[in-house]
């Protein structure tokens, strides 16, 4: 056999260093490949940092500073001109191991030859990964009845009283009450994403809705009160005195009666039937129509007390006396203007 030329010993010497420096080679990217897998690849960042080149813990931290602290930030909730701080660490959870997964999988997705032009600087692997937190609704639920316990007040009904003399009204209030569902919902929706990683304070108003009272105080009207001590008629409007008339009320035995009554019937020149013709108006026709001599004057308004009324009276002496059989006598002038002001239904409080 004819030995080697010294050009083929040559191109065996070179062949032999190729392979053995390619070999080399792909050992080096096989362990350096090894290694890397728990360095997060070139290209990758979240919520705007750049995370290329960082080992597990460095990315840890600097995601906690990039996502969780913009996150997990106070948030200011108004209702009704109250504010409350809601501290979302119990409610939220900022997923940092899965953002530190979705990091790596760049690298660990790629092809081996992929990986090694990435780690010889020639091919980047990019990749913007997804912020990662959840909201516990039932949490934000239970913050959100804690404010409406706090801010939700009842309404108030007006009413009115006589006291002494005088009617009191006490007049209506609107409460109010917080929309929990809306209110929840507003929170919540403050850690959208883009809300969530937004710098600076964050503020939600909750919407409270306004209770309105049955009872209005405009829904009272007028009011007629009679002071049998002082023998005088006040028509309140509302609780201010519109009006106040004199008048005569029952003698003995004849009272007039005490009690909250209501007017029942408007008499314009009213007939006048004998009451008692067993009686007192014995010696008194069965009837007496409108006119002079008619003991009711011009008008009469009619009481649910039975045989009470308001009246006109030809006496006018017995005006500011006890003198008639229970009735209130009044100035003809002023049972005239007391018969426009009223209506059936108003209610009368007769008091001493």
């Amino acid at each position: 056999m004819q030995a080697p030329s010294t050009a083929q010993r040559v191109l065996t010497v070179l062949i032999a260093t190729l392979l053995l420096v390619l070999s080399a080679s792909m050992a080096w990217a096989a362990v350096y490949d090894f290694e890397s897998r728990a360095v997060v690849p070139q290209g990758v960042s979240v919520a705007g940092t750049d995370l290329s080149g960082m080992t597990l813990e460095q990315a840890r931290d600097a995601i906690e500073e990039a996502v969780s602290a913009p996150v997990l930030r106070e948030v200011t909730v108004v209702a009704s001109g109250t504010e409350f701080t809601f501290d979302p660490k119990g409610a939220v959870t900022v997923d940092v191991d899965a953002m530190l997964a979705d990091a790596l999988q760049p690298r660990r997705q790629a092809p081996f030859v992929a990986r090694v032009r990435h780690d010889v600087g020639t091919l980047p692997l990019p990749a913007e990964v997804e912020p990662q937190f959840s909201v516990d609704a039932s949490e934000v639920a239970r913050f959100v009845t804690g404010v409406a316990n706090e801010v939700d007040t009842a309404s108030v009904d007006a009413s009115l009283a006589v006291v002494v003399n005088k009617v009191k009204l006490t007049k209506s209030q609107v409460g109010k009450q917080v929309d929990k569902k809306k209110a929840a919902a507003a929170i919540i929706a403050a850690f959208s994403t883009e809300e969530a990683l937004a710098g600076g304070e964050r503020e939600v108003e909750v919407p409270v809705k306004a209770i309105k009272p049955k009872v209005h105080e405009s829904t009272f009207g007028k009011t007629i009160v009679v002071d049998l001590s002082e023998r005088r008629i006040r028509l309140f409007k509302g609780d201010k005195i519109e009006k106040t008339y004199p008048c005569a009320i029952g003698r003995a035995p004849y009272y007039t009666p005490k009690g909250e009554w209501e007017i029942t019937q408007k008499r314009f020149r009213p007939t006048w039937v004998n009451p008692a013709p067993n009686g007192w108006g014995a010696d008194m026709p069965a009837s007496i129509p409108p006119g002079p001599s008619n003991p009711l004057g011009t008008r009469a308004i009619n009481l649910s007390a039975p045989g009470i009324r308001f009246h006109g009276t030809n006496n006018i002496g017995s005006v500011g006396t006890a003198a008639s059989h229970g009735c209130m006598r009044m100035y003809r002038s002023d049972i005239e203007d007391l018969f426009e002001r009223v209506e059936v239904g108003m209610k009368v409080y007769i008091v001493k």
